[in-house]
């Protein structure tokens, strides 16, 4: 078991680095192409078809398997990432982001699998917090790299140094976890696993907090390299640096706040999470200086707030449903794709109507402070 749990947290540190890498680019690089405007209805349209993907995930799994599941989405991964490298026409990178957004949310989906499995019998706030970390290290250290990167090869070279880690990806599915055991994965339709979230209400509540937080990734993720760059002044190796600074939190607190969630619950973390988020993205639209280290503190607060109710989203969750319920897993984990649906369809018509770009942030600390008070409803696991 301790085996396969480091297999899996290399899998999930080779995995992350690529998807850290071009997450922050990904709307930049459409944006040359298609223009801000249109930027957000390519996600919904990438993000409408991961969520319907997921919800033949179950069935997937109990034909083919995790494993063979995994390996399938991580050469599609790698194909898209190729594309998106080489391609010069408009139509072919808009197919390649979509595919490439599809594929990644389904790894992501099959990680929780094995993660799920390979932690029976354990605490489950430590393991998840432990597992993050090491996923979110993968994100600061592409962050770190992205900038000279971009500087010395522009975003293709991004896409392709991205491809490379998806080979090494491939290449531990395709050596290890040979004798994995797939659950048996129970089946049930999506009106009646909605109707199960319904019915729970602390359930419906997690998701719609996960969902929050998956929102406001989508929003930073779409939006604020494009503010930083065209807005506010800073070139991408700036950026770069900031971001590296804005994505330590989740490599410092994930660890220590999962094994704390074990100890007291998550309500308490998570309503003090949402208000520290809340405050430092209602101060972006404040700060107009392109000074690199108040941008870099202030979207740090941000993050140690998003790292907080992220490790206790996936803490309270995980301790509620088990491996065998692909179907849950796949409906919560749907958060990530249904967010970039919702994100752009909001931020499309404020874009047309605020007289400001920086409005975007305002609307978003509204949507951070329903978190809060969401959470204030929640009831702890016992």
């Amino acid at each position: 078991m301790e085996h396969n749990r480091k297999i899996i947290y290399l899998a999930g540190l080779l995995f992350a680095i690529p998807l850290a890498l071009t997450s922050y680019i990904n709307s930049s690089f459409l944006e040359n192409s298609i223009g801000k405007y249109y930027v957000g209805f390519i996600y919904i349209v990438a993000s409408l078809i991961s969520i319907v993907g997921l919800s033949r995930m179950p069935k997937i799994l109990s034909r083919y398997g995790n494993r063979l599941t995994v390996l399938a989405f991580t050469i599609l991964s790698f194909f898209s990432l190729l594309v998106l490298a080489l391609a010069k026409n408009t139509p072919i990178i808009i197919f390649g982001i979509i595919f490439y957004f599809i594929s990644t949310n389904f790894i992501i989906a099959s990680l929780d699998i094995f993660i799920e499995d390979f932690s029976k019998n354990s605490n489950i706030g430590r393991f998840r917090g432990f597992y993050l970390m090491i996923i979110n290290f993968a994100w600061v250290f592409a962050e770190l790299i992205s900038g000279s990167i971009i500087a010395k090869s522009s975003f293709q070279g991004i896409y392709l140094f991205s491809a490379c880690f998806m080979v090494l990806t491939y290449g531990v599915f395709i050596l290890f976890l040979r004798n994995f055991k797939d659950p048996l994965y129970t089946k049930v339709p999506i009106l009646k696993t909605i109707k199960s979230f319904a019915k729970n209400k602390n359930l419906s509540k997690i998701y719609l907090v996960n969902l929050i937080l998956k929102f406001f990734f989508a929003w930073m993720v779409i939006y604020t390299p494009i503010y930083l760059y065209q807005y506010i002044g800073f070139n991408w190796q700036q950026i770069g640096f900031i971001f590296t600074i804005m994505l330590l939190p989740f490599i410092l607190l994930d660890f220590p706040l999962g094994k704390l969630s074990d100890k007291i619950g998550e309500r308490k973390m998570l309503l003090a999470g949402f208000l520290i988020t809340f405050i430092f993205t209602f101060v972006i639209p404040f700060i107009a200086v392109p000074a690199v280290w108040i941008w870099a503190v202030v979207l740090f607060g941000t993050r140690v707030g998003a790292a907080t109710i992220e490790i206790m989203a996936e803490s309270y969750f995980f301790k509620k449903v088990g491996e065998r319920n692909a179907d849950e897993i796949s409906f919560f984990r749907n958060t990530y794709p249904l967010s970039f649906v919702i994100a752009p369809a909001i931020a499309i018509p404020v874009l047309l109507f605020v007289p400001s770009f920086k409005y975007l942030f305002l609307v978003l600390s509204a949507i951070l402070l329903a978190g809060f008070f969401l959470s204030l409803r929640l009831k702890d696991v016992k």
